[in-house]
């Protein structure tokens, strides 16, 4: 038999520092759990249980991908949101805490709320489905259109929707926004409409970190030269699309908010405008309601 649990973490977790990784020892603790198909406190309590040479082999693989920079999630096909379990593939942007915090403005504004039922709302460039399966999932009598232009995005967010038992409260639309919407023409109009859009300039992603740069799908993160390339579109669409009092919710890169909170006022579409601010007290999002006349 090969090393014990607690000798392969440790191995692992040295590992995966000298080779610069960040948060090694969560990282070496998810991709052991992995290959183990057991959570995280399985590994504190059998410990000393020995592992056999296929598992040591499997795990040693998994941390050299992930010293070459894959990201975890990708290894282990899963990423939670909103406490919520999604698979991810490299198809779709891991869906990260930042954009929790615009889902959780949205759900304040309609989970108990004297709005009328049932609620209609729009997920534009929903990836993973990560924030259109979380509305369907914590909002009582919802349908949510989930729109995004790659159709293999759409086939991991149906599985999404499927997984978290919401796949009749989520419809899926594969379309280029800048092109508009066709199919929802003959709707009736939207309570809510929440995007999180491409929204890195162009110029900008080869300096990310690895990671992102070398394994997240670049169509999900390049905004255009000036990163704001789908805004115009997305806020021209939802005042079209919402209705009066309606709620528009974007997220903004970190020095972005100003920007776009500027283009809603020029719209002349729009009130009430609010920041959302993520745990780090970034400017996050941007929320504003359709006005009634």
């Amino acid at each position: 038999m090969g090393p014990s649990i607690k000798e392969l973490l440790y191995e692992s977790v040295q590992y995966l520092k000298a080779n610069g990784v960040e948060n090694s020892i969560l990282d070496a603790q998810l991709i052991l759990c992995h290959v183990l198909n057991k959570d995280r406190l399985y590994l504190t309590v059998h410990g000393h249980e020995a592992l056999n040479g296929d598992m040591v082999t499997q795990c040693r693989q998994l941390l050299r991908q992930r010293a070459q920079g894959m990201p975890v999630q990708y290894m282990t096909g899963l990423q939670e949101f909103m406490s919520l379990p999604f698979k991810v593939t490299q198809d779709v942007l891991i869906p990260r805490a930042d954009t929790e915090v615009l889902v959780e403005y949205v759900l304040k504004q309609y989970q108990d709320s004297d709005n009328a039922r049932p609620l209609l709302g729009m997920d534009i460039g929903t990836g993973s489905g990560c924030i259109a399966v979380s509305l369907a999932y914590y909002i009582k009598d919802i349908t949510v259109w989930a729109v995004d232009i790659s159709g293999e995005a759409l086939a991991v967010a149906k599985e999404n929707a499927a997984l978290n038992d919401v796949g009749d409260n989520v419809r899926f639309i594969h379309q280029d926004i800048l092109q508009g919407i066709p199919e929802v023409r003959h709707e009736r109009l939207l309570d809510v409409i929440i995007s999180n859009p491409p929204y890195i300039p162009t110029g900008v992603i080869d300096t990310l970190q690895t990671e992102v740069r070398d394994y997240e799908p670049h169509h999900a993160l390049d905004g255009g030269a000036d990163g704001f390339r789908f805004y115009p579109a997305i806020i021209r669409q939802a005042a079209r699309y919402l209705k009066p009092g309606g709620l528009l919710a974007l997220e903004v890169g970190h020095d972005q908010s100003g920007d776009i909170a500027n283009l809603i006022k020029k719209s002349g579409r729009y009130e009430r405008i609010e920041i959302v601010k993520d745990l780090a007290g970034i400017n996050r999002g941007i929320c504003a309601r359709k006005m009634h006349n």
